[in-house]
């Protein structure tokens, strides 16, 4: 059996699928991780659970999903009007994320996940890309996630280019946040035309990226490469 690889839930309030508050993750996520040889399982929201969910697993994924992480906690003193947040979610992931880099469990944070990521490790956030960055690109892409958005240039030296040996990849885009300041420590992997940050990774860590693209959609073969060195790190 391959290692486990635990990934965040989104949760939904009632309505359209039930008539109950629930769970929902795309299947695209679990498909990749078991492509690279991972055993997928669903992690639900539950703080007090967190120390048995990390006995469980060997690595951790991250998912994205179309709310924020709450200014507050990267010390914010203002909310930008289009920030919506999930309070519940966000807490089980800052403590699960914590949890696992305090045993070194391999992590993958994508999207929002590589959000929350930088502020667990002690970044900060734009708030609203489009507002905040004169002359930015498109970051909410028009076209499918099947499809590339833009390009990123890879930094070289890093995890990230040694993963996906190439300067340079086209990659979707499907985010209106992204990091604003990274902790010292943090190495910035990925740039896009206009400077946002596309992607960190913490070098004192085994393993422990975010992107800020959607890496499950396969769009080239730099993200089966992420999926595969994730897996693999985690196996170690």
């Amino acid at each position: 059996m391959g290692p486990v690889i635990g990934l965040t839930l989104d949760s939904e309030r009632p309505g359209g699928y039930a008539k109950l508050p629930w769970y929902a993750i795309r299947e695209n996520y679990c498909d990749a991780v078991s492509a690279a040889g991972g055993v997928p399982i669903a992690l639900p929201h539950d703080v007090e659970q967190v120390p048995a969910f990390l006995d469980l697993i060997d690595g951790l994924l991250i998912t994205g999903g179309a709310f924020d992480v709450d200014p507050a906690l990267f010390g914010a003193t203002s909310r930008h009007p289009s920030v919506v947040t999930k309070d519940r979610r966000t807490a089980f992931e800052y403590a699960i994320t914590r949890g696992a880099m305090e045993r070194d469990i391999a992590i993958f944070g994508i999207c929002g996940g590589q959000q929350l990521l930088n502020v667990v490790l002690g970044g900060s956030l734009i708030q609203d890309i489009a507002s905040e960055i004169p002359g930015a690109l498109t970051h909410e892409q028009p076209n499918p996630r099947t499809e590339t958005g833009h390009r990123v240039a890879i930094t070289a030296g890093s995890l990230l280019h040694r993963i996906v040996e190439c300067d340079e990849l086209d990659v979707n885009s499907a985010h209106h946040q992204a990091a604003a300041k990274v902790a010292p420590e943090v190495t910035v992997n990925a740039v896009a035309g206009d400077g946002i940050i596309e992607g960190i990774e913490d070098p004192r860590q085994r393993f422990c990226l975010g992107v800020q693209w959607h890496p499950e959609y396969d769009v080239s073969s730099g993200d089966r490469r992420l999926f595969a060195a994730f897996v693999s790190a985690a196996t170690a």
